[in-house]
């Protein structure tokens, strides 16, 4: 463990695996108390387990974050538990994939509901908590199959554009709190892209290939040690920004 984040508190959405875990892993590491928010709980469980034998602080939390009043709970709990909030972290998101042709309104729905206003919903509740800090910093989540626009992610890519939006207005009004919002666009090894690995082996290379840096990214080391930096006041001059942490595509 390092001191970089001491005395922080963050809350990590979509904690229990992938990305969400990845990050939760690196910015314990590096000294912040977190809160583990995922709809299975027994996985953030499992990933306050791992960031206690390395001697971190963390609690699990169970929310769905398509449930408003669950997301403000969490970010409540977390508050509450560790004395305050420096950092949120807005990862998780559920979607379905199909062609535009065959997008059904509640597909559309999905993806709102446990994107762009679940982002929203832990913003507002998280608003008043970092101005009783004087400042803070929340980091959202977009995608490059929005920025690309990836066959069968229609509904996914509306609601990660959607998101960054919503950062870039945040950034601007809340920056008088010291507040900073920021986006991050990741490529990383998250269960679904390693299933994809492991049962289309040859598609999974061709596509590493095709990465200018010729590998899928980690989540602890390629996106969380990126996202504890930005919630460190080593880039406490960074707001309304879009780190693309995907392999130079």
């Amino acid at each position: 463990m390092t001191s970089r984040l001491t005395g922080k508190v963050a809350l990590v959405t979509g904690a229990g695996q992938g990305v969400g875990r990845g990050i939760a892993l690196a910015i314990a590491k590096q000294g912040a108390r977190v809160g583990l928010a995922g709809r299975t709980v027994e996985k953030c469980e499992a990933v306050a387990k791992e960031i206690a034998e390395f001697g971190g602080e963390a609690m699990a939390l169970a929310c769905d974050v398509s449930d408003a009043e669950q997301v403000r709970a969490a970010v409540l709990a977390t508050a509450g538990h560790f004395g305050g909030l420096d950092a949120l972290i807005n990862n998780a998101q559920s979607s379905v994939q199909r062609s535009l042709e065959k997008t059904t309104i509640e597909d559309v729905e999905l993806s709102w509901r446990s994107g762009p206003l679940a982002t929203l919903h832990a913003m507002q509740a998280a608003l008043p908590l970092l101005r009783e800090r004087g400042g803070g910093s929340i980091v959202n989540f977009g995608s490059t199959t929005a920025i690309d626009g990836s066959p069968k992610f229609g509904s996914y890519a509306m609601a990660k554009e959607a998101i960054r939006g919503l950062s870039r207005v945040a950034a601007r009004e809340w920056g008088r709190y010291g507040i900073r919002v920021n986006v991050v666009v990741p490529n990383a090894l998250s269960p679904s892209a390693e299933r994809f690995r492991d049962e289309h082996p040859d598609a999974f290379r061709a596509m590493e290939r095709r990465l200018t840096l010729g590998r899928v990214g980690d989540p602890e080391q390629d996106i969380g040690r990126a996202v504890a930096a930005l919630i460190s006041d080593d880039l406490a001059y960074l707001s309304g920004d879009t780190l693309m942490l995907d392999g130079g595509v």
